[in-house]
């Protein structure tokens, strides 16, 4: 991108930002109290979104799509290496059920932001039904229902940019949550407590207790790395295969679009596939260390990355009225989830994933659970969160479809 110190065309440059910027994150994490506070997923997203916006990284690169195509997908089995189904069953049920309260507030928030801007930004209902299947499901979803409502270039950019920007802001505020007094005094917190439970007396922060030094060899890294890329690849070509040979599309009917939704998704097949492998194999993963360490530091380029694309002057510029209107739907969210959380007594962590996953997706989800240390909560939110992709385009279309009436 031109304007920028370092060009997006400099790959290796720009690799070596986020690799290095992810690792000095951890560090600061783990040597300081304030980091630690702070955590090392904002250190890593907020240092990305300043150099961004001083135009010292472009904000859009090839380097940003190796991440997003190649990084993500590997860090997931990795961080699912000790997702044994009869573990978190229990578990997976109870976040299922908050999962889809957040929806129904994602949906809400969408309708009472319409009314508030409908007369204020053109086609506003195109856009609604892209925010709906985005803040239930993803980035699939965005695209996908662009494309059924055929939105223009520049509406999705600038969407695009009050998204990223809306993610980024509230991601923050979900990792700074569980640090307020408020919440703590309001709402249960096990998973917050029993990582506590774990720092040492000597002064240590949590994440640097939670990550200390484990046994590990060669031939750990070995099968970590090797089985993770023999997944990934398996769960992808099936995916694809899967995606071509059930019919989708309006001429299809509703149950192969959700059959094609089911099996042809790359990131659900992975986590499926995944699961199932290490639930049938489990004494083989058990036995292996440093996974999670792995998939850990990979996760850390991810947050790099999502501060990256939160461009203020091309907002301002462009897409003013388009962040207050995220900014609505985020807000009703949020405020539908916990009370609805607080009413059916869910704990704090399982609302803040929950709300996290239909906001930002499964992997934001997950990566904030791991960046917490709340690894019991890891694979359920995985699972849970990609069943947003199955039925966020099929929300989208409905509210799309609704909202377009009421113009």
């Amino acid at each position: 991108m031109s304007g920028t110190l370092i060009q997006a065309d400099e790959t290796w440059i720009l690799l070596a930002f986020l690799a290095g910027w992810a690792a000095i994150s951890i560090v600061l994490e783990q040597r300081y109290k304030w980091a630690a506070r702070i955590s090392g997923a904002i250190i890593a997203l907020v240092g990305a979104l300043i150099l961004s916006n001083l135009k010292i990284i472009p904000t859009e690169a090839p380097a940003y799509d190796i991440v997003w195509g190649y990084v993500i997908p590997l860090a997931i089995p990795l961080l699912l290496f000790q997702a044994n189904l009869k573990k978190i069953w229990n578990e997976s049920g109870r976040l299922l059920f908050i999962f889809l309260i957040s929806s129904i507030g994602t949906v809400v928030g969408v309708y009472i932001a319409f009314f508030v801007l409908k007369h204020s930004i053109p086609q506003l209902y195109k856009i609604a039904a892209m925010m709906t299947g985005s803040y239930i499901g993803g980035g699939v979803n965005f695209v996908a229902l662009s494309a059924k409502f055929e939105v223009p270039g520049e509406l999705i950019s600038s969407t695009t940019v009050a998204d990223n920007l809306m993610m980024a802001l509230y991601f923050f505020v979900l990792m700074a949550i569980p640090a307020i007094t408020f919440f703590r005094r309001k709402f249960s917190t096990p998973h917050i407590d029993e990582v506590e439970k774990q720092s040492n007396a000597n002064g240590e922060s949590t994440a640097s207790t939670y990550w200390k030094r484990k046994d590990i060899s060669l031939k750990d890294i070995a099968l970590s790395l090797g089985s993770a890329f023999a997944i990934v690849a398996i769960s992808f070509k099936l995916a694809d295969l899967f995606g071509s040979w059930i019919p989708s599309g309006d001429d299809a009917g509703a149950f192969m679009n959700i059959l094609n939704g089911i099996f042809g998704d790359q990131y659900l097949m992975l986590t499926t596939i995944t699961v199932t492998v290490v639930t049938v194999f489990h004494k083989f993963f058990d036995k292996i260390h440093g996974s999670q360490e792995l998939g850990t530091y990979l996760i850390y380029m991810f947050f790099v990355v999502i501060g990256v694309p939160a461009s203020l002057p091309v907002l301002l510029e462009n897409a003013p009225l388009l962040l207050v209107f995220v900014f609505i739907i985020v807000f009703i969210n949020m405020l539908i989830t916990f009370s609805a959380g607080k009413l059916f007594k869910f704990n704090l962590e399982e609302m803040i994933l929950a709300s996290n996953a239909n906001i930002g997706g499964p992997t934001t989800a997950a990566a904030m659970a791991i960046a917490k240390g709340w690894t019991r909560l890891i694979a359920p939110i995985m699972l849970v969160g990609t069943l947003g992709y199955i039925i966020g385009n099929y929300l989208g279309s409905m509210m799309g479809v609704l909202l377009e009436s009421l113009m």
